[in-house]
């Protein structure tokens, strides 16, 4: 799954913090700040920046648990 991150590695990781979230029945918010500490890992920066923030909102809107 691509999220707009520079790696597979790191569309890896925003994968795991989504899936979790969605089985979790976590908000957006929770998703966000997971992401805000994935952004804090020197290679994973990107994970806050507006194009991979617009890819999770959509694949966890597509596929939370209603």
């Amino acid at each position: 799954m691509y999220f707009g991150m520079f790696s597979n590695a790191g569309d890896a990781a925003v994968k795991h913090i989504v899936d979790c979230a969605i089985e979790d029945g976590s908000a957006w918010l929770e998703v966000y700040q997971q992401l805000v500490n994935l952004s804090k890992v020197e290679v994973f920066s990107e994970a806050t920046d507006t194009a991979v923030r617009e890819y999770v909102w959509s694949y966890y809107h597509e596929n939370e648990k209603v």
